[in-house]
């Protein structure tokens, strides 16, 4: 039995349908959930990853995307969790490409967030020179969590964070009438405003920012 077909067994044996409901609820209802709580599914993972790790390390791009084009929801998790172990600084140039599939396969907030700060924002720590063409195509597309990610990239750079990347982000999504680009313009200003106050009160203050925007972002100043 192989590591999908081992953490696929364990999660039917795990599965609750009066979790399932709620979960499922949180998230719009555009996923379906065995309904399984965090703690209890990395669990299984780690269990399951441990037994596999030869037949993980080997093809764990492969798995990782067999995962993520499932329904259930805990299967794109489980995906996201292989990710942070075995991505760590090992990206290949190409990587671009699948983390591209990633967040715009069965995308929400819940795992374009985590692939933004941490896959994105991994793979252009590795790969600065890709940074301009990467943000620029992702920025400039149709699909909003592209968007999202361009904004969000920087969120682990802390105060290393190219802010005037990060202003150029918010001066071209700032009259979006998205929720979730709102609130991602919000949310990385007021992530860098811990190293850059005064840098983020003086934009903020110059800048017409959607009213969600502000909010978020001076929450902190």
């Amino acid at each position: 039995m192989n590591f999908f077909n081992a953490l696929s067994q364990d999660f039917q044996n795990a599965s609750n349908k009066a979790l399932a409901l709620p979960m499922a609820n949180y998230l719009k209802n555009h996923f379906t959930f065995f309904g399984i709580k965090t703690e209890q599914r990395r669990t299984i993972f780690k269990s399951n990853y441990e037994k596999y790790k030869l037949e993980i390390k080997s093809n764990f791009r492969e798995i990782a995307w067999e995962l993520f084009q499932k329904q259930e929801r805990e299967f794109h998790q489980c995906a996201i969790d292989l990710l942070q172990i075995e991505w760590k600084k090992n990206y290949l140039i190409e990587d671009i490409q699948f983390i591209e599939k990633l967040i715009t396969t069965h995308s929400w907030w819940d795992t374009v967030d985590t692939i933004a700060k941490y896959f994105l924002g991994g793979y252009l720590k590795q790969f600065p020179q890709e940074t301009h063409k990467v943000i620029e195509r992702f920025s400039s597309s149709s699909n909003l969590w592209l968007n999202r990610s361009a904004i969000l990239f920087q969120l682990s750079y802390k105060d290393k964070t190219n802010f005037d990347l990060l202003k150029s982000e918010c001066e071209k999504h700032k009259n979006s009438n998205e929720f979730f680009i709102q609130k991602a313009i919000g949310w990385a200003l007021r992530d860098y405003s811990r190293f850059n106050p005064t840098g983020v009160k003086e934009y903020v203050l110059s800048t017409q920012l959607k009213p969600l925007s502000t909010k978020e972002a001076i929450r902190l100043l």
